[in-house]
């Protein structure tokens, strides 16, 4: 445990000092002379690991063991950081204070590419050696989430990786170790052994072998390929009556409520639509079991009916009808993000609105219906303006309208038909008698660059060079000037060029992280503390052109170096769906019939 005194020193010299205090309301407290102690972290600040619903779903399943104590730890901030080294403050839980090297398990949920060297940071922090191979015994470093589905580029660093959804996998991997610490604890028995679990990759069993050309040649090791874990019946999976009351305010303080996993669109460049399929719908009255439950324990007003895509919910209108209904009289409403505009029904939208006032926020993610069908993105400009015409008609005057440049194909026809919807998105509200407009029209337009992700069929693109961004974005700065009540904005190409480095990378990359960690990087998805002559330095050391990893085309008969990894959608599909985008062509949605992705026979028993 570490010095409270101390501690309680610093804490009036950092900023946001709840950050650092723990005993919240809903924390779990138990013996810490159990069998074994397990560490949640996420690498970022507490007010983001706090809002991942994830994270928060494992720490309490995990307390349900009777033989684990289940604690977390979330990343200081810079200043914080200091004042621990001034005063000689290791990284600790916050439920006992005490040291994170001296957990038998620490997971990690790595959710984005751009925290690799956060995750790095707090392993420093916590006086753990960055690298499995110079860790002979605990804590072992276990790491999951989307990132896991390309787990190379950390793969020097991490003991094990969950790979899919962790409510049962992680519970046999604690059954595994228990058995292996009671007869004597060995790390290389314990490795070969959880190998074979379903969901679980042990990078250091695996060897992987170059070409010449630095393509992948051959991937062999123990336990591949590594298939997924999915929870087919959410009903009947875990779900807590209670939640970790913040101590400050996070990025999304409210109740969230999963109500399916999975998508059926297909979008080509949405890695969670694959990497998430099936869709595992959870029924109504679970829903609103839960609702209630978390309500009274948390006394919050807002629940966030939270999937890929909340509209296409197969019963969304009894399910906003008996969310209302449930909790009319009080102070309690529901929101509705994720909201596809062609599944955007008059109906739910009013009652969203009669709720409590709100804005809304649609993806159309490209400005012409040619592009729209390259990306699979199938619904129609008419039906974009008929949705935003409800969301107008409903009460709301505030729109937020998400679109990507850099796409396969993308024109400067392309990006002019974004400023075109815009326009005619104008249009529709000022056609409107004043009477019925509500408020000052507020349209918020935002433009990320692509990034080709793994298990997407667009994997094997390149991303748009620097200089094309550039020019795509002048070109919309240029287009959205002088238009009434539109703000652009759009995000650092620098940012997304290393996203897809470590997105699509394999794992020599290990050697620039522990680089640009030397460097000082580290929070570099915070646009403010992302500085890229860290990792320009940490590559020029290692002796690697990123852009080998961002603007080359891959084939698609290469060894591509996540493919020891399985989603469960198979890799023939995925180059059915690249083909038919070159083509233009578009795949219907799979509720309305199946096109053989590789999960049938699943998708048979739901």
């Amino acid at each position: 445990m570490i010095d409270l005194r101390k501690l309680e020193k610093i804490l009036p010299l950092v900023e946001k000092p709840g950050r650092y205090i723990g005993n919240e309301l809903g924390i779990v407290k138990k013996d810490t002379d159990l069998p074994i102690r397990f560490l949640y972290a996420f690498p970022d600040v507490y007010e983001v690991g706090m809002s991942n619903l994830g994270h928060i779903i494992l720490y309490h399943l995990t307390n349900e063991r009777e033989d684990t104590y289940a604690e977390r730890v979330y990343c200081p901030f810079r200043d914080m950081q200091e004042q621990m080294k001034k005063e000689g403050i290791p990284l600790y839980s916050l439920e006992t204070y005490t040291e994170i090297d001296r957990f038998d398990m620490i997971g990690f949920n790595l959710s984005y590419e751009m925290c690799y060297t956060t995750f790095l940071k707090m392993l420093e922090l916590g006086n753990i050696p960055i690298r499995s191979s110079d860790r002979d015994g605990t804590p072992l470093i276990v790491a999951g989430g989307t990132c896991a589905f390309n787990p190379e580029p950390l793969a020097d660093f991490v003991d094990i990786f969950i790979v899919g959804e962790g409510e049962e996998v992680n519970d046999e991997l604690l059954d595994l170790y228990r058995i292996h610490k009671e007869k004597g604890f060995s790390k290389q028995e314990f490795l070969k052994e959880a190998a074979h679990i379903e969901g679980i990759y042990v990078p250091s069993l695996t060897e992987v072998e170059y070409n010449p050309d630095g393509t992948v040649r051959n991937i062999k090791g123990e336990g591949l390929p590594v298939r997924k874990r999915i929870m087919e019946d959410m009903d009947h999976s875990y779900f807590p009556d209670t939640l970790v009351m913040p101590n400050i305010e996070i990025v999304h303080d409210r109740i969230v409520l999963e109500i399916f996993r999975g998508c059926t669109r297909g979008c080509r460049f949405c890695q969670a639509g694959y990497v998430y399929r099936p869709v595992r719908e959870k029924s109504i009255d679970t829903l609103l079991e839960q609702a209630h439950k978390l309500v009274d324990a948390t006394g919050y007003d807002e629940i966030t009916l939270s999937s890929l895509s909340s509209g296409d919910y197969s019963r969304i209108n009894e399910l906003c009808d008996r969310f209302i209904d449930e909790f009319s009289g009080t102070r309690v409403y529901a929101s509705l993000p994720s909201l596809r505009v062609d599944s955007f029904k008059e109906e739910y939208a009013k009652k969203m609105q009669n709720v409590r006032k709100t804005g809304f926020t649609f993806a159309p993610e490209a400005g012409t219906q040619r592009l729209r069908n390259v990306i699979n993105k199938d619904f129609t400009e008419e039906q974009i303006l008929t949705g935003v015409r409800y969301a107008f008609e409903s009460g709301a005057s505030t729109l937020k309208l998400y679109f990507m440049i850099g796409l396969p194909t993308e024109t400067d026809e392309d990006l002019i038909g974004m400023v075109e919807l815009v326009k005619k998105i104008q249009g529709i509200y000022f056609s409107m008698p004043r009477e019925e407009r509500t408020g000052k029209l507020k349209i918020n337009v935002s433009a990320s660059t692509f990034v080709p992700k793994p298990f997407t069929p667009f994997q094997w693109v390149r991303q748009a060079t620097h200089d094309e961004i550039v020019h795509k974005q002048q070109v919309l700065r240029d287009a959205f000037r002088g238009l009434k009540g539109v703000s652009f904005a759009y995000f650092d190409s620098p940012l997304s060029y290393l996203e897809t480095v470590f997105a699509r990378g394999d794992r020599r990359l290990c050697k620039v992280l522990e680089y640009a960690l030397e460097n000082g990087a580290q929070f570099d998805s915070w646009q403010e503390y992302f500085n890229r002559e860290y990792f320009d330095d940490a590559f020029k050391r290692a002796g690697i052109d990123p852009d080998f990893y961002v603007f080359r085309e891959m084939s698609t008969g290469e060894i591509l170096p996540w493919d020891h990894i399985s989603c469960g959608v198979t890799k023939e599909y995925m180059i059915r769906e690249y083909e038919k985008s070159l083509r233009e062509e578009t795949t219907d949605d799979c509720r309305n019939g199946c096109h053989g992705c590789g999960f049938q026979k699943v998708c048979a028993r739901l």
